[in-house]
């Protein structure tokens, strides 16, 4: 299969996932049906085989040498690398979102940083620890712990 038939087959499958998403994101949070339909589009992505970086390039708009500096960096995240480097989909997805979001914005310098930290924010705020924290810190539970003043 040439790099245009595979990216062209890939980007529809992300347009269906992107589909279930908004429907997903347009109903309340508490709403069952929202979770319902974000497991199948996690479960549809999760069928996806494994991209080469070539195709994520034409993905990203993005050269094949970007994609795998963003790979090595950790941005996408490498499934394999022998015989040949492949991608794992659901994470490009997410790039895809973040990158697609950031030039809408204008912004197009510096999207390794940008990308970088939104995804390392969103891991921080997927951690249920954290989210139990701050629901804690909300209903003013807890308490406050502060450093011992250093002796002069």
């Amino acid at each position: 299969m040439t790099v245009t038939e595979e990216t062209r087959q890939l980007m529809d499958l992300f347009e269906q996932v992107e589909d279930i998403e908004e429907v997903a994101e347009s109903l309340p949070l508490d709403d069952h049906r929202r979770k319902k339909l974000v497991d199948v589009a996690d479960r549809i992505l999760a069928k996806v085989p494994p991209v080469r970086p070539v195709v994520a390039g034409a993905l990203l708009d993005m050269t094949d040498k970007t994609v795998r500096a963003w790979a090595h960096e950790g941005v996408l995240t490498v499934l394999s690398t022998e015989p040949r480097m492949l991608l794992d989909p659901a994470r490009l997805h997410e790039v895809l979102h973040l990158v697609t979001d950031l030039r809408r914005a204008g912004k197009t310098r510096g999207l390794l940083d940008e990308v970088y930290r939104r995804l390392s924010d969103q891991a921080l705020l997927d951690r249920e620890d954290l989210t139990e924290s701050i629901d804690q810190m909300h209903r003013g539970q807890g308490r406050v712990v502060r450093q011992a003043k250093a002796d002069s």
